[in-house]
């Protein structure tokens, strides 16, 4: 349980620009799994952002299917967020030029 009494939750999104229409849900746990989840997306470099709002409104979508419409802005401003971080990352490989 956290400081707050409640047990971690964490969710995975994927999104394939030019492939998907929307954000899918590719991974949902609590507790353990969800430490699982967060353990798996560090080993593989993905970034990691805690938003304990955005995985509660995430919570009732079922696997593989696309965010809600209702909840894409908050989504899409977190991946945009993820995006800036991903390419400041590449920029900052040694050996990185344009």
């Amino acid at each position: 349980m956290s400081a707050e009494g409640r047990r971690r939750e964490a969710l995975g999104l994927s999104y394939e620009r030019g492939g998907d229409s929307a954000p899918r849900v590719v991974a949902r746990g609590s507790g353990d799994v969800a430490e699982r989840i967060l353990e798996v997306a560090r080993e593989h470099g993905v970034p990691i952002r805690e938003d304990p709002d955005l995985v509660h409104l995430l919570g009732a979508v079922d696997l593989g299917d696309e965010v809600p419409r209702e909840v894409f802005a908050a989504v899409a401003e977190l991946l945009a967020a993820l995006y800036r971080l991903n390419a400041a990352e590449v920029e900052r490989r040694p050996g990185h030029t344009d």
